[in-house]
């Protein structure tokens, strides 16, 4: 056998054991199926302060489950709708959409 042939007989062979090397002999990792989203929550409707305040909280109370926003800040956000709502019951209307805006604004929520 000339070595030119020999060289190549060797190149071929070490190629086929290399694209053998490259075949995964494991299976690939289960494909794990991704979260369903949460339903949409559905929004108190109507005007005035309480219904205002009960939308911005199903929004907040949403975005903690969804993991859009920390739960020590939905917390914190929570309590300041609290005190809105204090004031929307106690007919401070004015006070109570003044609390909500300033929460809103705080957390950055429209």
């Amino acid at each position: 056998m000339s070595s030119h042939r020999a060289t190549r007989l060797l190149a071929t062979l070490l190629a086929g054991a290399l694209v053998g090397a490259c075949k995964p002999s494991a299976s690939a990792p289960p494909v794990v199926a991704a979260p369903v989203a949460a339903a949409a929550p559905v929004l108190p409707q109507g005007s005035g302060c309480g219904p205002g305040i009960a939308r911005t909280q199903a929004v907040v109370d949403s975005d903690v489950a969804t993991g859009n926003l920390n739960p020590p800040v939905g917390e914190r956000f929570s309590a300041d709708l609290r005190r809105a709502a204090e004031a929307c019951v106690a007919g401070k209307e004015r006070e109570a959409l003044g609390l909500l805006a300033a929460a809103k604004a705080r957390y950055g929520y429209r």
